[in-house]
């Protein structure tokens, strides 16, 4: 976590009287007093505006831990309240009220305070770097959801993690020490079985939450507009999708994009990569995923998390409008559809693998897996650049890792990647073999791996807690194979040719699937090159075929 304390000016920035001016012109409302003590708006209000400051004062908090409030700072006059949630309407992650003297500020609803951001470019810079700022700074502090549980549970680790990967800021409380955590479970009578809580910003407690629970509590999971057609669909949150969402947004297109998991796909679990064009110190892969996802929302994109996408279903009545259905008997509808749903996790052949992901078994090496295994001996499986990223990041951190693959690292692994790892000295490599059977207790997790040399067929058991799993991905397309064009392997065809159901009188664009105005970047696209800026290259691209896709279709706008 970055240090934020030279950084306040920029944080909580004070607008100059031309700025102000030049602000007032896109507010959603007229100046509204407060009087002094006064709510403004409270922690987890629904669609809370930003606020600028016009007269007075306006001190603003958080909540710190479940009973008390900390101060975040006072805003005075020409200062705006507010951070990344204002620019698409969700529920605040901070409160404030009127200072001593009483407070008149004016409101700017997410429509307008995206206005502002985009059509001052002085101001929205301003903006912009001051909410990215406030986020961060909300979760150094733990200023969100607080998630009440037992340290090492897979559950919380499963919620730590979708709300780390979605830059969402959360304290945990140990269950079984004394405290507030434990008072209130007492309090309410949870048992162990309802472990861990999750309590939301505006008070909510869930009982131990889904992803989808969490999100829906947190706002991530709007209510879908009925009858609203989007001109771009993007199904997938990965650096292909997030591309396509910036530059479709920002040249005035109508934009959605739904994720079954968070942004960022598997490189926004990446610690590290150090290929990545302009970084040359290296980059973690949720950086820019995080900044791709500000972006998008800057311009407008609506992004939905976490939704499954079912199945596409092409117009039956010749409009050419797409509809997506998703999980839950909802719906949305498109006159173009973007694929970039990338690759999920491959899963190895050994018995009883399901029981402990999760539990012992991971398949992305995050700071929250760190500290799990901080001190202990892991293995990690696989021989791809990925591997190699999370062996860089997780071996300083534990006391030995065993490195498992099934033939040589100079197949597979850039040579960067390969000189580091050989000057780890607490890295042992297995070369040849594969993980053949894991034991375990499937409350207390994972005890060991047995490994099988591919070779001579000799075995080695490995007492260990900790099993990191990067043996590549699968194509994500079964949701849609039934209905475009893939290669033998699951992979998306593109530019090829439509299918008779299509109805086509012409030839598909470069980036087109087998269904007209049905596209497919990233990882999920037959020929692709599995690298994160090859994504964000093709998620640019789309948008110029799109437009021109559209131009040649009937759709209603």
């Amino acid at each position: 976590m970055p240090d934020l304390s030279t950084r306040r000016d920029q944080m909580f920035p004070v607008l100059n009287p031309h700025q102000v001016e030049t602000a007032k012109r896109f507010a959603s409302g007229p100046p509204q007093r407060f009087e002094a003590g006064e709510f403004v708006y409270k922690v987890g209000d629904q669609t809370a505006p930003a606020w600028l400051v016009l007269d007075g004062s306006m001190d603003v908090f958080r909540h710190e831990g479940l009973s008390h409030e900390a101060p975040i700072t006072t805003h005075g006059v020409g200062q705006l309240s507010g951070e990344v949630n204002q620019l698409s309407g969700r529920p605040t992650l901070a409160g404030a009220r009127a200072g001593a003297a009483g407070c008149t500020a004016i409101p700017f609803d997410a429509a307008h305070l995206r206005a502002l951001v985009i059509g001052s470019a002085d101001v929205g810079e301003i903006i912009m770097r001051a909410f990215i700022l406030r986020r961060v700074g909300l979760i150094d502090a733990g200023a969100g959801s607080v998630l009440i549980g037992a340290t090492g549970n897979a559950a919380l680790s499963r919620l730590q993690g979708f709300l780390a990967r979605n830059a969402f800021p959360y304290i945990v409380l140990d269950s079984a020490s004394e405290g507030e955590g434990r008072a209130l479970i007492e309090r309410l009578g949870i048992i162990a079985s309802e472990l861990p809580l999750m309590v939301c910003p505006n008070g909510t407690v869930l009982k131990h939450p889904t992803d989808s629970e969490a999100a829906a509590c947190l706002g991530m999971t709007p209510e879908l507009m009925a009858g609203k057609l989007y001109d771009v669909a993007v199904v997938g949150a990965g650096p292909a999708g997030l591309a396509t969402a910036v530059y479709a947004a920002s040249e005035g297109l109508n934009v959605i994009v739904i994720d079954e998991r968070s942004v960022g796909g598997q490189a926004g679990a990446s610690s590290r990569i150090e290929n990545y064009l302009g970084f040359p110190t290296g980059i973690s892969g949720q950086a820019p995923a995080g900044r791709a996802y500000n972006q998008a929302l800057k311009f407008g994109a609506e992004i939905v998390l976490p939704i499954t996408v079912d199945r596409l279903v092409p117009s039956k009545d010749g409009t050419g409008v797409l509809t997506l259905e998703l999980a839950g008997n909802r719906s949305l509808q498109a006159r173009s559809v973007v694929i970039s749903s990338g690759a999920r996790y491959r899963r190895p052949d050994v018995a009883n693998i399901a029981t402990y992901e999760g539990n012992g078994i991971s398949y992305w090496a995050s700071p929250i897996e760190a500290k799990l295994c901080a001190g202990e001996e892991v293995a990690l499986v696989g021989g791809g650049n990925s591997a190699g990223q999370a062996i860089v990041f997780l071996a300083p951190q534990v006391r030995k890792l065993h490195l498992v693959v099934r033939r040589v690292l100079e197949e597979t692994m850039s040579q960067y990647l390969i000189d580091r790892i050989k000057e780890l000295p607490n890295v042992e490599i297995h070369m040849h073999c594969e993980v053949d059977a894991i034991d375990g207790n499937p409350a207390a997790g994972l005890s060991s791996a047995t490994l099988r040399n591919r070779l001579d067929g000799s075995e080695q058991k490995l007492p260990l807690h900790h099993l990191f799993l990067f043996i590549g991905a699968d194509p994500n397309s079964g949701w849609i194979s039934d209905r475009v064009a893939t290669d033998g392997k699951g992979f998306i065809v593109t530019g090829q040719s439509f299918d008779a159901l299509g109805n086509a009188t012409r030839q598909p664009l470069p980036l087109e699937t087998s269904l007209p105005n049905v596209f497919a970047v990233g990882d999920v696209r037959a020929g692709s090159t599995k690298r994160v800026a090859a994504a964000v290259g093709e998620g640019a691209a789309v948008v110029s075929q799109i437009h021109a896709a559209l131009s040649l279709t009937n759709t209603p706008h």
